[in-house]
């Protein structure tokens, strides 16, 4: 095989966060958005002592925006998704995502003058010419507004026959949608026949199961939809699509109701005729933006070798993507809109800097944590240093077995990490976020609970390892399981108020960010200054963990140190739980402290009992270590003290009252020791009496 040049990838030496001793991991707790804590939020619901844990360690939780401009997406009333998220975070920027892609190249006119559309174009005059693809307006995977512009676009561009293959939502928008979007198609391909274009819908089913398969997890999926939409073949056979959808959502499959995900595949007739069948000189396009579900069809149409099913007949088409959906396999040849060029990827960076690799997620979300993690690529930057390894995902409905391969996953992350091989291991929980999309909110605590679980364990071997750790996600999911009222944000309940309306697409919500481990020098931080940060900035920060200095290109890390520098301060020892602001209103208290501790050494010298205890002290202290493990954070699993307190450590603490209560350690040998944040340093207890010291500092403490 031969290695990429990555030699323009070069990452230096952090000047303050050394390089760790153990691995760095990046967790992506996939679907696992910060939203209101209400009976509807499946985390909120779930039990999640771990997470919970790291949410009250100041300056190393946050959230960031996943959603939006923040990731790419036209706009920020557009959900992120697991695609455009993982693209910013392994990438550390902000490109422009399909959608926006497609929008730019429709005004832009280029859509319709560029080679892809050229190519199609012979067969618009004599043949038909199909699209297939997501009827929704969800934005994550089509949007109906760009189908529309393509059917009217080709309709001018010389198009006689066209006809539509609708595969229906219900993930990305709430279900029940597909019939006014199923109207709305009807309407609008009725005012295009008017203008003397033959345009119908030909074919469709649910998006779970017919046509739009990813990761080749199950290609009967996409069989049926070959069957639907290429022969005209299926179980179901309708007059139209709206009396289609209509009947199978009433009782499609043994008589029982279907949601709109799970519509079986289904065929419009006339005259006991499919009316849409795929010929020879026929031009065929996908109308998805995204590529993952879009893959296997496109090899279907495109691989004359092909044998993941038996197509019965193979037409010779002018087929295209909206995008190319697979850079390194060229799939589809042909398409629309070129795919965003994301160069300058971290796992460019880390290969060249020699970091040795572990990707791991189960099937659903392994494409995240490898293809569009490395900027849309497949395979390896350097197959030597990279390790990428897929649990297969459970063939089923996810809320049937909601602990879906967190075990696995979580069982060969222990292993990399322990294997002193990795420098960095990368892990991807999909159950949040496919658990979610079922809108099962029962089954979506057990699985946040099963993966709060799974986390907590693999934070223990980080600490093992003496290693750092990161744990994010990509967008909000499992934060919302229920339908909302536009205005009131109330529960949207059934029509006769038994059941409520359960959310089955992602959330605009922003989603958590935390930093820890053993090996994470106490100093280590978020910055208080990105307010408006985004999934992009977390590229640089896993990179400053591993000890490189993040490239100029990325977005900032959201790292900073904060005791690089202090103030020496006569005779004491201290810690500040309350860091910026208490250190700036004690630094300008010091001269009245060190008068406060003349007159402490003296009360002191006059107690018998401060002078016992003091001549009892061992020689040194330790320093008392801020929260930075998973053990500090749940001593009862580590069978240790949360913090190693003495009665000599010195200790400010900002109280909600803005009072400062300073304990400090007054010395006869005039020992200096630095005013900081968060750290305790070691003194010579022989020389050292406690006491302590009220302060009223005011507001300017908080």
């Amino acid at each position: 095989m031969v290695k990429k040049d990555l030699s323009k990838f070069k990452l230096e030496a952090h000047p303050d966060i050394s390089k760790p001793e153990g691995p760095v991991m990046v967790c992506i707790l996939d679907g696992f958005g910060f939203n209101t804590e209400d009976k509807w939020n499946g985390i909120h619901m779930a039990e999640t002592p771990v997470y919970d844990g790291l949410r009250k360690v100041e300056k190393r939780f946050r959230t960031v925006r996943a959603h939006g401009t923040a990731v790419g997406l036209p706009s920020d009333a557009d959900m992120g998704n697991s695609e455009v998220g993982h693209n910013a975070l392994g990438s550390g920027q902000v490109v422009d995502q399909g959608a926006r892609l497609v929008d730019i190249a429709l005004e832009d006119g280029s859509a319709f003058s560029g080679e892809g559309f050229q190519f199609i174009k012979p067969a618009l005059e004599e043949h038909t010419l199909h699209f297939i693809g997501l009827l929704s307006d969800g934005g994550v995977h089509s949007r109906y507004d760009q189908l529309k512009q393509f059917i009217d676009g080709a309709t001018k561009e010389g198009a006689k026959r066209i006809r539509v293959h609708i595969l229906t939502d219900g993930r990305d928008v709430p279900d029940g949608t597909s019939v006014k979007f199923t109207k709305q198609l009807e309407e609008d391909l009725k005012a295009v026949r008017e203008g003397g274009c033959d345009a119908k819908i030909a074919s469709g089913g649910g998006r779970m199961g017919v046509t739009m398969d990813r990761y080749e997890a199950d290609w009967s999926i996409v069989e049926k939809g070959w069957k639907a939409h290429v022969l005209g073949e299926a179980p179901h056979k309708f007059p139209d699509a709206l009396t289609a959808i209509t009947e199978l959502r009433k009782g499609g499959v043994d008589g029982k109701p279907v949601t709109d995900q799970w519509l079986p595949p289904f065929v419009i007739e006339e005259d006991g005729k499919p009316v849409g069948t795929i010929e020879d000189g026929d031009a065929v396009v996908l109308f998805n933006f995204r590529a993952d579900r879009m893959v296997e069809i496109s090899k279907a149409f495109e691989y004359e070798d092909f044998d993941a099913f038996d197509r019965v007949r193979f037409p010779k088409t002018l087929f295209a993507g909206m995008m190319q959906y697979d850079g390194d396999l060229k799939l589809p040849a042909k398409f629309l809109v070129p795919p965003p060029a994301i160069d300058n990827v971290s796992g460019q960076y880390l290969a060249n800097a020699g970091v040795h690799t572990f990707a791991c997620s189960e099937t659903q979300k392994f494409g995240h944590v490898t293809f569009f993690w490395n900027g849309n690529r497949s395979g390896f930057f350097d197959e030597d240093l990279e390790t990428f390894v897929e649990i297969p995902s459970d063939n089923c409905p996810f809320n049937e077995l909601p602990d879906m391969k967190a075990a696995e996953i979580t069982a060969a992350g222990h292993e990399a990490l322990r294997s002193g091989k990795f420098g960095m291991v990368r892990i991807n929980y999909a159950n949040p976020d496919m658990v979610g999309h079922t809108g099962d909110l029962e089954a979506v605590i057990r699985a946040c609970t099963t993966v709060d679980k799974c986390v907590g364990e693999l934070l223990a071997t980080v600490d093992e390892m003496g290693g750092r750790w990161l744990i994010a996600s990509d967008h909000g999911n499992s934060d919302d399981m229920v339908q909302r009222h536009k205005k009131t944000g109330e529960a949207l309940m059934s029509d006769d108020g038994s059941t409520p309306l359960p959310l089955t697409s992602h959330t605009l919500a922003p989603v958590p960010v935390a930093i820890g481990g053993k090996g994470l020098p106490d100093s280590v931080v978020f910055r208080d200054d990105l307010p408006d940060a985004g999934l992009a900035n977390i590229t640089g920060t896993f990179v400053e963990l591993l000890g490189f200095k993040a490239p100029d290109c990325w977005e900032p890390s959201l790292l900073t140190t904060k005791a690089e520098r202090c103030s020496p301060m006569s005779a004491a020892a201290v810690i500040v739980d309350h860091a910026a602001a208490a250190e700036s209103a004690l630094a300008a208290a010091a001269p009245a402290a060190e008068a406060a501790m003349s007159a402490v050494t003296a009360a002191v010298s006059a107690s018998a009992a401060a002078a016992a205890a003091a001549a009892a002290m061992p020689k040194s202290l330790l320093p008392c270590r801020a929260v930075t493990s998973f053990r500090d954070l749940h001593p009862q699993q580590s069978g240790r003290c949360h913090h190693n307190r003495t009665a000599a450590t010195a200790r400010i603490v900002a109280s909600a009252e803005a009072r400062i209560t300073i304990a400090v350690a007054a010395t006869a040998a005039g020992v200096t020791a630095p005013l900081c944040s968060s750290m305790v340093l070691p003194c010579d207890a022989a020389k050292v009496a406690a006491s302590s010291v009220s302060i009223r500092a005011g507001n300017s403490a908080g």
